[in-house]
């Protein structure tokens, strides 16, 4: 089974991937740009005109980092060097502020100032539009404010018919949902967080986007559904999350750790019968699950090897 994440709340390696170099609605890195001595073209990096709207950066840094990141190309030197010059020009061209200097200093746009604007200020501003504030949430969970994320979207979805996908695309949805997910189970909203990575995982079905990276969401969805949901839900929504959760072909031993718990909790609802066939079907996909030896005994099963 994956590895527990004993600190409820800890910041996982993808969500710091996030925050760190997915910025919407500007990097807020504090940085100064480079001096003009020795001057990188940021723009020939992520291979976009100085004249590129903000969505476009961040749109071209988004695809290019998916496809030089070092953990798919073998760490190579050469994906390792690439990966630090695009996040070099998503710092200063994510950055509203950072590119309007950078811009002035390097000669871009012929020293036309781009006027300052406050996205954050404007989403606000917009609080009757939906994707606006859908749009909020994210930038206000990138932007370490998860508890007026949470407010809004918890706001949002108390309407009954709100559905936060349909106001991102797929790639700001997913990660969106990822940072969401997190912040509810670090305040023990188990089936909320659940219900996030599955869509998740429903999400990258269709179309591949988190790549790598899912094995973290994986991680975190098993911790939850195995560990966390059966202290904290009922047994038959815990049931139904175990049953979800093996249909996503989870390897091997996982989905042995699976119907074990699966076991386990109909034993305790008192139906013996689906207890020893849960039991079975884990044995078949895992002889050596750890953990069964109570549970042999107290259902009378015993398989030789």
């Amino acid at each position: 089974m994956g590895q527990s994440h004993e600190g409820d709340g800890e910041t996982g390696a993808f969500s710091s991937f996030l925050r760190n170099h997915s910025l919407s609605g500007g990097g807020g890195t504090g940085r100064t740009p480079p001096e003009t001595g020795s001057v990188t073209n940021h723009y020939s990096i992520l291979r976009i005109s100085p004249e590129a709207t903000a969505e476009e950066v961040r749109s071209a840094y988004r695809k290019q980092v998916k496809a030089v990141h070092p953990d798919l190309n073998q760490g190579t030197a050469e994906s390792v060097e690439r990966m630090k010059r695009l996040v070099s020009a998503w710092e200063v061209l994510g950055d509203p502020l950072l590119r309007q200097e950078y811009d002035r200093r390097c000669g871009f746009r012929r020293g036309e100032d781009r006027p300052e604007f406050d996205y954050a200020s404007f989403l606000r501003s917009r609080g009757n539009d939906r994707e606006s504030q859908a749009k909020l949430v994210f930038y206000d969970l990138l932007h370490d404010n998860p508890e007026e994320a949470l407010h809004i979207y918890d706001s949002l979805r108390a309407t009954g018919d709100f559905e936060l996908y349909r106001y991102l695309g797929q790639e700001d949805f997913m990660d969106c949902a990822f940072l969401l997910a997190e912040e509810y189970e670090a305040r023990s909203e188990f089936l909320r967080a659940f219900e996030l990575y599955a869509a998740i995982i429903r999400f990258e079905k269709r179309r591949p986007y988190f790549r790598h990276f899912m094995a973290e969401v994986y991680d975190r969805l098993r911790v939850v559904v195995c560990f966390r949901m059966p202290e904290s839900e009922d047994t038959q929504t815990v049931l139904g999350a175990l049953f979800q959760a093996i249909q996503w072909d989870l390897p091997r031993k996982d989905a042995a750790f699976c119907y074990r718990k699966i076991a386990e909790l109909y034993l305790e609802k008192g139906d013996r019968r689906s207890a020893f066939r849960y039991l079975q079907r884990a044995l078949l996909m895992d002889n050596r699950l750890a953990g069964v030896k109570k549970l042999q005994q107290e259902l009378g099963y015993f398989r030789t090897v």
